[in-house]
């Protein structure tokens, strides 16, 4: 029995000393891991930083989307080159042509040019129909994009050469897209001129614009139709007050059709006009005074249903 006791007990202080070095493991074991927990604090600290640089990189490009002053100006400059050189094509492609014609073969400055551009066309017309349709849809667009005017002498010719149909819609077609391209180029360059020297202006106009989204088609219907303003300041403007460019476009085709509509059906008789403003009668201003009024109706009408049921 002694003896049992005996080796019990050594079996025990051996079994102590096999433990006692296992005891200090976990103390060596938890300095390694805060040793680690501050490596992996430190690493992500760094990688946080390197993200924060990667973000900062990020959203420096994100506020330069707008082109800078001197790009817009050049690729405003090569947009006008390149429609120069489409015009000269234009020119170079039509047939040959006498030399008393050439004569007349320019862009008409009053009536009378007008008149004798359409009698050379009108020669033209039968044998080379395309290139004629071809070189006064280009001549249309390019004035209508740059805003350079005399558009009406185009619309007047129109309705002397071509069916009726065809000649609304040409004109119609190329008053929209023409002024869309300068919706664009004062996109391009105008927007960020305002933005930069009219900043509250420019606020305000686009809120209101915000305001009234959902009718911007009757207004611009409204506008193109009545003669309160031109034209080519519609173009410029409707880019820095946040209209958009899809309304823009149909607003701009089916509202040029009541104007277009008198100066075509007047250039049916061109020999026999003496000014541009011969077409507008008492009869064709209460014409477009109905068309303005049938564009707004679609407004006024829910504004004053809005209000009753308010």
């Amino acid at each position: 029995m002694e003896t049992e006791e005996r080796l019990g007990q050594q079996t025990r202080l051996q079994a102590e000393k096999q433990n006692t070095p296992l005891e200090n493991t976990p103390s060596t074991s938890s300095t390694g891991q805060e040793t680690g927990d501050e490596i992996f604090a430190e690493e992500s600290e760094n990688h946080s930083e390197n993200n924060a640089g990667d973000n900062d990189l990020e959203t420096i490009p994100n506020s330069n989307h707008e082109l800078g002053t001197k790009t817009a100006v050049i690729l405003l400059l090569f947009i006008f080159s390149s429609s120069a050189i489409a015009m000269f094509l234009v020119w170079k492609t039509f047939p040959a042509m006498d030399p008393e014609d050439e004569k007349s073969f320019k862009f008409p400055k009053d009536i009378e040019d007008a008149k004798q551009l359409g009698n050379v066309l009108s020669r033209y017309k039968e044998q080379y129909y395309a290139q004629v349709l071809g070189g006064f849809l280009c001549v249309y667009v390019f004035l209508q994009t740059f805003a350079i005017p005399g558009s009406i002498f185009l619309s007047i010719i129109s309705g002397f050469l071509f069916p009726f149909p065809v000649a609304l819609f040409s004109v119609c077609f190329c008053s929209a897209t023409g002024a869309s391209f300068c919706y664009l180029l004062s996109y391009l360059v105008g927007r960020k001129l305002v933005r930069h020297y009219l900043p509250e202006r420019a606020a305000q106009w686009s809120a209101k614009v915000d305001n009234h989204r959902s009718n911007l088609l009757s207004y611009i219907l409204f506008l193109r139709i009545t003669p309160f303003l031109p034209n080519w300041f519609i173009n410029i403007v409707s880019p820095v007050i946040g209209v958009p460019l899809f309304p823009f476009w149909v607003g701009s085709f089916f509202g040029v059709a009541p104007p277009s509509f008198i100066f075509i059906q007047a250039g049916t008789t061109l020999q026999q006009l003496t000014s541009t403003m011969d077409p507008i009668t008492v009869e064709t201003v209460l014409l477009l005074v109905v068309f303005a009024l049938l564009s707004i109706l679609p407004v006024l009408m829910k504004n004053k249903l809005k209000t009753k049921f308010e």
